[in-house]
């Protein structure tokens, strides 16, 4: 990595300028530790415990013992309110509508009226929630914030199955806004399926189950063309799928990363053509019910050459797990990561081991461009009772660290389990929220090994330890804006304070996730291209940067920005790009 020093004020800064060479495959893959699918049928019950190995290693705080739902799906929105969402069919959840606000075509109940929510807005800030209203089953859903700040959530089970819905920001003091149900449908039912924002604004919907195809919303005029992907039907594994909630990244050209089961492509979805088809990934399988996690490694923005992009999978199940868990019988989960340099001319999935196998685990991007792993299980598959063995150690991946043996780094643990329909995404001040967990037909909180949880958590990763207060960034403001939007390649300033400066300063902005099943869709994190920075006091600093370049690195709309320095984030602000 390149270093450039830059004299200011008494203090030496040094900002880091991360290239690709820091990114280079020191990855290791000891095949001896990998566990076979011979001797990984291990009926193991208990939870999966380690000890951390330093004292930094995070700090877990418990929230809400009852938000009154499960937590299966959740989107951060730039007003620092979270919506949270379950399933509406399986009866009553544990919080009522207010104002006497009833739904009447609910299928799952005996007299078709359920007057409880199935849906919640978390205020980040109080601490709070109330109930919000959904009119159609949500369950196993897909969704993306557009450009506009509002979130577009498609498909679902039952009635829900081709619906589009809308959840847009409330003003401050405004709790009147909910969910508003479009009289437009998809195409054609998307169950498991998934979202992303594209360059041009629009949403892509892909897949679900028997749905070998994309479709876009909104649609272009009248057309409501959906189209074929053999790719979905050809990753189809017979009685167990393993190619649901494929993982989705758009590319700095402008097309669609796919991966589904063990198999990837770059499809160009405007012309409907796929363009590349990427080595399948060793071991197991990797999506949904033998559900692994992934994410997109932190794009390093440069205006002198195209960004690298590599892609990370870690979890997952062997093929047959799903089948024999529904027997009782509970495979050993994936150990493994692969990553793989899309971009590279010859691509190749490089292997490493995690300190414990997991299925259904939560990837996210923190602000240092470091990766965490939480939730899910050691032994099974995802499904209704199809899995034991929760894993309640986060397991944080240093991305930079040059040293493979010390890659990993096994964190504190939660005493809740969070196994099957549980969910998990990055808050503005750095710690991540965690909730759900519901691995039976309806919520069952007696006489179960793993009752229903409506509880939500926030873990503080160890940047966020106390001893670290001296080195995290304040920041002051943001200059550059017009009406409150960035443009794309313009400079612009972040005025921060600092009590004690160090050497290393970067700038991260990020995209939060909707996330649900494992999968953060639309997360992505830019490093972006600092050009200046100077002391203004003795505490006081301004840091100048380029924004994104173009609209296929960043798509458009609101992203968290934090001024990380030493490995610690600032609390972030909200930008939004135009």
């Amino acid at each position: 990595m390149g270093l450039i020093k830059i004299q200011s004020f008494s203090f030496l800064f040094t900002i880091l300028i991360i290239t690709s060479s820091s990114l280079s495959h020191q990855h290791h893959h000891s095949r001896s530790k990998r566990h076979n699918r011979r001797n990984s049928q291990l009926n193991i019950y208990g939870p999966s415990f380690y000890t951390p190995s330093t004292t930094l290693s995070g700090e877990w705080v418990l929230l809400h013992d009852s938000i009154g739902i499960s937590a299966m799906h959740m989107q951060l929105l730039y007003n620092n309110k979270v919506v949270i969402f379950d399933r509406t069919d399986f009866g009553a959840s544990n919080l009522s509508l207010p104002n006497g606000k009833c739904r009447y075509n609910d299928e799952a109940l005996p007299n078709g009226v359920d007057c409880t929510a199935h849906s919640i807005l978390y205020d980040v800030l109080s601490n709070t929630y109330r109930p919000l209203m959904v009119q159609t089953d949500v369950w196993c859903s897909s969704g993306a914030v557009n450009s506009n700040g509002t979130l577009i959530q498609t498909g679902g089970y039952h009635a829900g199955d081709r619906k589009i819905r809308f959840f847009s920001p409330c003003n401050d003091g405004d709790d009147s806004c909910d969910w508003t149900e479009l009289e437009q449908n998809l195409t054609v039912q998307r169950w498991y399926s998934s979202d992303h924002l594209l360059p041009d604004g629009r949403v892509i919907i892909v897949g679900g189950r028997r749905a070998f195809s994309y479709e876009f919303f909104p649609k272009n005029g009248d057309n409501n063309e959906v189209f074929d992907l053999p790719f979905l039907k050809e990753t189809t594994d017979p009685k167990e799928e393993n190619n649901l909630y494929p993982f989705l990244y758009i590319l700095p050209d402008g097309n669609l990363y796919i991966f589904a089961n063990q198999r990837s492509i770059v499809l160009d979805y405007v012309n409907n053509k796929v363009l590349k088809e990427f080595p399948v990934i060793p071991g197991e399988k990797r999506s949904y019910p033998a559900t692994g996690s992934s994410v997109m490694l932190p794009l390093i923005l440069n205006a002198a050459r195209v960004p690298t992009v590599e892609v990370m999978i870690c979890g997952g199940a062997w093929g047959g797990a799903y089948v024999n868990a529904m027997k009782g019988v509970f495979w050993r989960a994936s150990n493994t990561c692969g990553r793989m340099r899309i971009t590279d001319p010859d691509p190749k999935w490089v292997m490493e081991d995690m300190p414990m196998g997991r299925v259904m685990p939560d990837m996210l991007l923190l602000p240092t461009g470091d990766v965490i792993i939480l939730n899910g299980a050691s032994n099974g598959a995802a499904g209704w009772e199809n899995a034991v063995d929760p894993v309640l150690n986060p397991v944080l991946y240093k991305l930079y660290e040059p040293d493979p043996d010390k890659r990993f780094l096994v964190l504190n643990p939660s005493n809740i389990p969070r196994m099957y329909h549980s969910s998990a995404t990055l808050l503005p001040d750095g710690r991540i929220l965690v909730g759900g967990s519901n691995p039976h037909v309806r919520y069952n909180f007696t006489g179960v090994k793993y009752p229903t949880e409506l509880s939500v958590e926030a873990f503080s990763p160890p940047y966020l330890a106390i001893q670290y207060s001296p080195i995290r960034p304040s920041i002051i403001a943001v200059e550059g804006q017009i009406m409150g939007v960035l443009s794309y390649g313009q400079q612009f300033s972040i005025t921060f304070t600092l009590g004690y400066p160090g050497e290393e300063l970067m700038v991260s902005m990020v995209a939060p996730s909707f996330t649900t099943h494992s999968f953060g869709m639309n997360q992505r994190l830019l490093f972006l291209e600092i050009v200046d920075i100077k002391g203004l006091s003795m505490f006081n600093y301004k840091v100048t940067m380029f924004a994104p370049t173009s609209k296929n690195i960043a798509p458009p709309g609101y992203y968290m920005v934090f001024v990380v320095h030493q490995g610690v984030p600032s609390y972030s602000v909200w930008v939004r790009l135009k």
